[in-house]
């Protein structure tokens, strides 16, 4: 089932997400939908808090990607309780980046190239890992939703002033995009 994804705006979006135990209601269902909504909304990435949800639940699928970067051929992962442990910010990388709850807005964010994380997968077996390259980024976007966070909250200076009024559109519900939202009303 498609879900609607959450904009800008929506309180939701600002909270820290809740950790989630292995009888979690319906879990495979939430992440199939969650497959299926991110799929439809041609996106790489999506975090529960943008369904609506304040609960710690990220999918990702790199499979899009896989002519440029073959490794990611077949990777589509569910990540259930997923934290960033530590960050290495002996390197860092300076890369666009877009979001499903921000239509329209895509600007250049550093983040660290390698993260240690931790997480269950969907079969709830546990993960303890230090994770490199685009996937890292890819990990830190979603797992900041689950912080109460947007890739626009790591902007600096100018950029952060340049970008507000399209964040102040976004949150009004003045934009278009292809794809079943909720807005603030």
């Amino acid at each position: 089932m498609i879900l609607p994804i959450y904009t800008l705006g929506q309180p939701v979006l600002r909270k820290v997400a809740e950790d989630i135990t292995p009888d979690y209601p319906d879990l495979q269902v939430l992440i199939q939908n969650m497959f299926e909504t991110m799929d439809r909304s041609e996106g790489i990435g999506l975090a529960a808090p943008q369904v609506g949800l304040p609960i710690r639940v990220v999918v990702i699928d790199l499979n899009v990607l896989a002519e440029d970067f073959p490794e990611y051929q077949g990777y589509r992962h569910a990540f259930i309780n997923p934290h960033i442990e530590e960050y290495d910010d002996s390197n860092k990388d300076t890369s666009e980046e877009g979001c499903l709850s921000l239509p329209g807005v895509h600007e250049k964010v550093t983040r660290p190239t390698r993260i240690h994380v931790t997480y269950l997968d969907e079969k709830m077996e546990e993960h303890d890992e230090w994770v490199e390259g685009y996937l890292a980024r890819v990990m830190q976007h979603e797992f900041d939703h689950l912080e109460g966070k947007v890739f626009t909250d790591r902007l600096m200076g100018l950029r952060k002033q340049m970008v507000k009024s399209k964040l102040n559109n976004l949150i009004k519900g003045n934009f278009s995009c292809n794809y079943k939202v909720k807005v603030k009303r």
